[in-house]
């Protein structure tokens, strides 16, 4: 009896690794995340039992609620796998749930996913780093409580890629704070909505503008020169010499 939390990737089914879909294939159990997309979903037996814990307005599931699930349910299944988007350890709280599992005496495996805080800028053609641009890239959260605490003041830094991620609701608080910080208000800004599924879509800017564009959840928000190339663009290019 073991429970696997498998990544599911960025979106698309064919971007979950080749462990990740064989694990959801063998599933007796699958708990999932809502954002999970129904092609990852249809990965899986057609007995599975599917249990949906994703967060959305007018129904929440606490961490420990679903701590306490994948337990009860590791002690009854063989194979139970916990579904979630990108990478299980990346902002997924993965980590708080092997530990629940762990301290239940509950067997347990991780299965790393893509996460989107790379493949989404990628959805948009967009290298995260890139020589004579960016030295690095950080990725945040932007979900937090007190978005004016002044914490992306400290993340001002035009050597570096900023990935953020859930921080749609947040990003006029964070675009401001960035340009107190020192960040030109020119730096360019990209959005990317539902990356790899059907729904995407880019929206490209510049820091000043990012509090009034026009973008919803999910979404990943990429700032920095990096933001501004299209390595898309750039295949379209070559492709067209051949």
């Amino acid at each position: 009896m073991t429970v696997y939390l498998v990544g599911a990737g960025p979106g698309d089914a064919d971007l979950v690794t080749v462990r990740g879909a064989r694990r959801i294939a063998e599933a007796d159990v699958i708990v999932h995340d809502r954002l999970v997309e129904r092609s990852v979903l249809e990965l899986a037996r057609r007995d599975a039992e599917f249990i949906d814990v994703g967060k959305e307005p007018g129904r929440f599931t606490s961490q420990s609620m679903i701590n306490d699930l994948l337990v009860s349910l590791g002690r009854r299944f063989d194979t139970v796998v916990r579904l979630k988007g990108g990478d299980p350890f990346v902002f997924g709280r993965g980590g708080e749930e092997m530990m629940a599992l762990r301290d239940a005496g509950v067997a347990s495996e991780v299965v790393p996913g893509v996460t989107s805080a790379f493949a989404g800028p990628l959805a948009a053609g967009i290298p995260v780093t890139h020589r004579g641009l960016s030295r690095g890239v950080t990725v945040v959260t932007g979900h937090v409580e007190g978005h004016d605490d002044g914490y992306f003041r400290r993340l001002a830094n035009p050597d570096l890629s900023l990935v953020v991620l859930m921080g749609v609701s947040a990003r006029a608080s964070i675009a401001s704070q960035l340009i107190e910080g020192g960040l030109s208000s020119d730096t360019p800004v990209c959005v990317i909505e539902s990356a790899w599924t059907p729904r995407e879509s880019v929206t490209r800017a510049v820091l000043r503008d990012l509090g009034s564009l026009n973008v919803s959840s999910p979404a990943i928000i990429v700032i920095g020169a990096c933001a501004a190339l299209s390595v898309r663009e750039l295949m379209a290019e070559t492709s067209s010499l051949v």
